[in-house]
């Protein structure tokens, strides 16, 4: 693939849209474009970035007539819009003649309807993983202490139950401890989860995020940053086990460093 020039990046909250912009600078981009979005979006990108347009989750038209007037062909979704948000959309024409297709409205199907409507305005939706692949967590034990056996049999365990999980998109995180499920990832997020299966844990629980069996990298990659790691630490969490190759880690050394100072195992592994 030839670098996109200009890049239009969709940009949620969090730190992945600051990691992808230095990313694609790296990669030669020179010029970015930003959607940013009131209350998701960090103001401080704007600093980082050659354009930013602000609008509410919703303005599908807005977005739309940006990509035109910026003359992207290539563009990129990055951070997470908080689920609340997405049940309390401001639509505009385009996004309710949108919703009026869709059966269910979660985020897959929101953001899968999204990328139809660049596809169909000429701008390709490219993995969200394009520019970042050094961030994707590798295989076998890369941080904290080095799992012990039982640990080893929960990860294998909680693999298998989040997988089926994540199947049925209910979430993509599980917590175990000892072979029994102590919660499953619903509408609050990775982070609730962990929190709230590692104090039932006691001490010794072990969160297990995947991606699901047929994720769409276009705009749902599993990330895993310094703030689960303080989830983590809050709560007890002994090991976190993640999809190697297929989750984004943001802020690595950060990451890494949390797990050593807090002694949680951090290990990648394969479905």
């Amino acid at each position: 693939m030839s670098i996109p020039d200009p890049l239009l990046i969709i940009a949620g909250n969090g730190r992945y849209p600051f990691q992808l912009v230095a990313a694609a600078r790296r990669a030669g981009v020179k010029r970015i474009c930003v959607v940013g979005f009131h209350n998701e979006t960090d103001p401080a990108l704007a600093g980082e970035v050659d354009d930013i347009r602000w609008h509410h989750v919703g303005q599908l038209g807005k977005l739309l007539a940006y990509a035109k007037e910026t003359g992207a062909k290539h563009a990129m979704m990055a951070g997470q819009i908080a689920p609340k948000n997405l049940f309390d959309l401001r639509p505009d024409f385009a996004a309710l003649l949108l919703l009026a297709k869709l059966k269910e409205r979660n985020a897959e199907t929101l953001f899968g309807a999204v990328a139809d409507s660049l596809d169909k305005a000429g701008v390709e939706l490219l993995p969200a993983t394009t520019f970042v692949g050094e961030f994707l967590a590798p295989e076998g034990h890369f941080a904290g202490p080095k799992p012990r056996r039982r640990t080893n049999e929960d990860i294998a365990f909680g693999l298998r139950i989040a997988k089926e999980v994540s199947r049925l998109d209910i979430g993509q995180t599980v917590v175990v401890r000892n072979g029994t499920v102590l919660a499953v990832e619903g509408f609050e997020g990775t982070n609730e989860a962990i929190k709230r299966g590692a104090l039932l844990g006691r001490g010794q629980a072990v969160a297990v995020k995947v991606s699901k069996p047929d994720q769409d990298f276009r705009f749902d990659v599993p990330v895993v940053g310094p703030l689960t790691m303080e989830a983590g630490a809050q709560s007890g969490l002994s090991a976190l086990a993640v999809e190697a190759g297929r989750t984004l880690l943001i802020d690595p050394e950060r990451v890494q460093a949390l797990a050593a100072e807090h002694k949680i195992t951090l290990i990648g592994v394969r479905s």
